[in-house]
């Protein structure tokens, strides 16, 4: 491993992307100490403490996975990169439904390019609403976040949104840059560099509670050893269920031309176990913060003394919904899991196209015919294999909740033993490596796969 990590600066061309990579990822990282203006950031930071724990935190520690920064301050890059994959996830949803988005994916590349425009322009829609719903929110209540003489004025307006909206088309602009001059995918390495980089203050909370007598500190050695082994052991798991696959046999069909046979191969057909990625566990995120919020708020309408069994059934709700921890909350966001894997796997998974183009390809799965048979066959093998990723993902995801209720410990820190944040970082890393590995092997150089002396790989399959 370590004669692939020199092999990478030797080759010039690899070395000039990784280093333009990092370069832009550090300007990324920059931008989150360029404050807006007029804003008190002090008393943002104070209320976002204040808030953690509840529903409003619960929505925070949600945004800022995809933001990259805090909502305990508020700087250019507020809104991060989250509306330009609002817009992607909306165009993609739409391109399985939408007659004209149809036609356009199929029109190739120039296509695939219109609709990149028209992703953009949703963007900057979507950064000038957002914006204008944050600027309002911080000039809202009795303690306004923005200090006295900027409240209201159009000045402070047309400075945050703008300021915003700018911010966010920035890291579009990166992500892009990266995408065409550096190594990677440039969204998901901007989001993985956001999450990373709360890493370091999660060790600083650990370092600062930790004591060698249970009772004095937080953090106990046994404790610290148990989180590094959940850490490692999840960690392990993300990268198996990433990479796990139903290997569908392929055989090509035989056909004569003159004297020769051609075809006749026999390949596999890979079905990914976890076919929606991180996409079940961010819908669920997302629409579990209004469960919160709403059954908190109706909580806080009940008069002083009021009884009654609707008064028991909202206290209930209202105790399971207001931390991450009530077995309620748990339970219906495992249930939300499973709905959007299955969801999501039909929205992007087609059995028919798939089966009418090895049908097209002179291929079919032996045993079935082609046609609807192999459509329908691809469909069971994917429900099944759904129903075993989502469980893993529901796993994934309350390792977090489970720590934090069992262990006590903070909600900082567990996150990152589960939940969207690992899973983007563990796929956005494997992927980061793929690509280093097919440029060393594409010049003849061991990869992190092959052995010292660039024989070939230690895992069989791995090159081909």
């Amino acid at each position: 491993m370590l004669q692939a990590f020199f092999n990478i600066w030797r080759i010039r061309e690899l070395r000039v992307k990784l280093l333009f990579t990092v370069g832009m990822l550090a300007i990324y990282r920059i931008g989150f100490f360029i404050p807006l203006p007029g804003v008190d950031q002090s008393a943002l930071k104070t209320w976002a403490d204040q808030s953690a724990g509840g529903a409003v935190g619960n929505l925070i520690s949600y945004v800022q996975i995809f933001t990259g920064g805090s909502l305990g301050q508020s700087t250019i890059f507020g809104l991060g990169i989250m509306p330009y994959i609002s817009a992607a996830i909306i165009f993609q949803l739409l391109g399985t439904v939408w007659e004209p988005l149809k036609q356009l994916q199929k029109e190739g590349p120039a296509g695939r390019q219109k609709i990149q425009e028209y992703t953009r322009y949703a963007t900057v829609a979507l950064c000038l609403v957002q914006a204008a719903f944050w600027i309002s929110f911080l000039q809202s209540g009795q303690n306004p976040f923005v200090y006295p003489e900027y409240i209201g004025t159009i000045s402070f307006w047309l400075s945050g949104i703008v300021g915003l909206t700018a911010g966010t088309v920035f890291l579009m602009w990166l992500g892009e840059q990266i995408d065409k001059y550096g190594i990677g995918n440039g969204v998901s390495l901007i989001i993985t560099a956001g999450i990373i980089a709360g890493m370091p203050n999660a060790i600083g909370y650990i370092y600062k509670g930790f004591s060698l007598t249970s009772g004095e500190g937080d953090y106990t050695p046994m404790s610290v050893l148990f989180l590094i082994g959940a850490f490692i052991a999840v960690v392990a798991g993300s990268i198996i269920i990433t990479q796990g696959q139903r290997r569908i046999p392929i055989q090509q069909a035989k056909h004569t031309r003159g004297r020769r046979v051609y075809g006749g191969q026999k390949s596999y057909l890979p079905l990914r176990v976890n076919h929606g990625g991180v996409m079940p566990i961010i819908f669920a995120q997302s629409l579990m913060i209004f469960p919160s919020m709403i059954v908190g708020w109706i909580a806080s309408t009940v008069p002083t003394g009021a009884t009654g069994w609707w008064v028991t059934i909202l206290g209930i709700l209202n105790d399971n919904f207001a931390n991450l921890t009530g077995y309620l909350y748990v339970l219906t966001f495992i249930g939300m899991i499973y709905f959007f894997a299955y969801f999501w796997t039909t929205v992007q998974f087609q059995p028919k196209e798939m089966a009418n183009q090895l049908r097209d390809h002179g291929s079919f799965i032996p045993g079935r015919r082609p046609g609807p048979r192999t459509a329908e066959y691809l469909e069971t093998v994917m429900e099944r294999i759904t129903y075993v990723g989502a469980g893993f993902l529901a796993i994934i995801a309350v390792i977090p909740t489970i720590v934090t209720g069992l262990m006590g410990v903070d909600f900082s820190i567990s996150q990152y033993l589960g939940g969207t944040g690992l899973l983007i970082v563990v796929s956005v890393m494997l992927d980061f490596v793929q690509r280093i590995e097919a440029q060393l092997l594409m010049r003849n150089y061991p990869g992190f796969l092959a052995q010292g002396d660039a024989k070939g790989p230690k895992i069989r399959g791995a090159r081909h």
